[in-house]
């Protein structure tokens, strides 16, 4: 028995890009269900949202962008960002009738018959003519490796894993990594732990002044000349640096802020460096980022030699069928909304035959 069934877009997950996508489609005459479907693997709705540590609060998030079509308004700044945001997007998928189904675990995209896509998931099979990739990063902790690790005596985890600073009350941490995630971290456990080490395999960089539109302009180009060439893509902080307010100023002063250089081996005891200096530590904290969860898409082989996706605005070059959204340059909360609109306003014409834009 054959229990594929069709549609002509299929969307996988359900964050800002998947959501926005679906959006976009419904309102120029796609019909959820019938036309497209949209599969998500959370337990429930709010993305990415849902899984951040309860100290992360809506007034602390910065740069979410509200949804098209819907605005996120009089949202309490105290609330837990996971709950204020899980309700937005429970909200907003019921006042568009975008019916996501979940929870579905896409497996596997392959080459189907007669120029289709065949979706492997958990609950069955999906035959489809265009696909929207919206899958994100927060399943695609990035652990490195260095020499040692396998010793360590206390407890590693990633910002993925992340409690809030309670849960190191008392405790000597190792914070590695220079991003937003960082020194984020770093500033909110140091009044609980007995001591914060901060490691950085670079010099990180501070951004004074406010985050202007030709700054963010600049880091996004930069972001998708990678994505063009097929490489891997960086975050949009990589490139603008970290914003120096009043509380990142206090912390530097502080000494909570205070970058060491990458350690070179990890001890039972703690990290070592070859000129000699060691650290005890208790936990190492890896807020070391995370890569674009795009495994299923491996059938398609769809990477280029430099580890990534090339891709023309949404489109993979490799396959006009498949679209990135929420990847790359697409990676923030507003480049998510327009990039779900350029990724339908493509998949239009692939479907109708029209020429794709330039």
């Amino acid at each position: 028995m054959n229990n594929t069934r069709e549609v002509e877009v299929v969307v996988v997950g359900a964050g800002q890009a998947g959501l926005s996508s679906a959006y976009h489609l419904r309102r120029t005459g796609f019909e959820p269900e019938r036309d497209f479907v949209v599969l998500d693997h959370s337990p429930a709705p709010g993305g990415a949202w849902q899984f951040r540590w309860p100290s992360l609060t809506y007034g602390k998030v910065h740069g979410m962008h509200a949804l098209p079509g819907m605005e996120l308004t009089g949202a309490d700044p105290q609330r837990p960002s996971s709950e204020v945001i899980a309700e937005y997007f429970t909200a907003y998928e019921r006042a568009f009738d975008l019916r996501v189904r979940r929870p579905v675990d896409v497996r596997a995209v392959r080459e189907g018959e007669g120029g289709r896509l065949l979706v492997e998931t958990s609950d069955g099979t999906w035959s489809t003519r265009a696909l929207i990739n919206a899958t994100g990063t927060w399943d695609r902790p990035f652990w490195p490796r260095y020499p040692g690790q396998e010793t360590f005596r206390g407890r590693q985890l990633h910002t993925a894993q992340y409690p809030g600073p309670e849960a190191f009350t008392g405790l000597r941490v190792v914070v590695v990594g220079g991003g937003a995630s960082g020194t984020q971290h770093l500033m909110e456990l140091a009044p609980y732990a007995a001591a914060t080490t901060w490691v950085t395999r670079r010099a990180p960089v501070f951004r004074e002044g406010p985050f202007t539109e030709d700054i963010g302009r600049e880091a996004v180009a930069l972001v998708e000349e990678r994505v063009r060439q097929g490489l891997p893509p960086k975050s949009v902080v990589s490139v603008t640096g970290l914003p120096l307010n009043d509380a990142v100023r206090q912390a530097i002063a502080d000494g909570v802020l205070d970058r060491q250089p990458m350690f070179d081996r990890i001890t039972p005891e703690g990290a070592e460096w070859n000129d000699g200096r060691q650290v005890d530590a208790d936990v190492i904290l890896w807020a070391t980022g995370f890569r674009a969860a795009v495994d299923h898409l491996a059938p398609l082989k769809l990477r280029e030699p430099g580890g990534g996706i090339r891709a023309e605005g949404t489109r993979a070059v490799a396959d006009p069928r498949v679209h990135l959204v929420g990847y790359g340059p697409s990676a923030s909360t507003i480049g998510a909304n327009r990039a779900g609109r350029a990724a339908v306003r493509d998949i239009r014409r692939l479907l109708t035959g029209a020429p794709a834009a330039a």
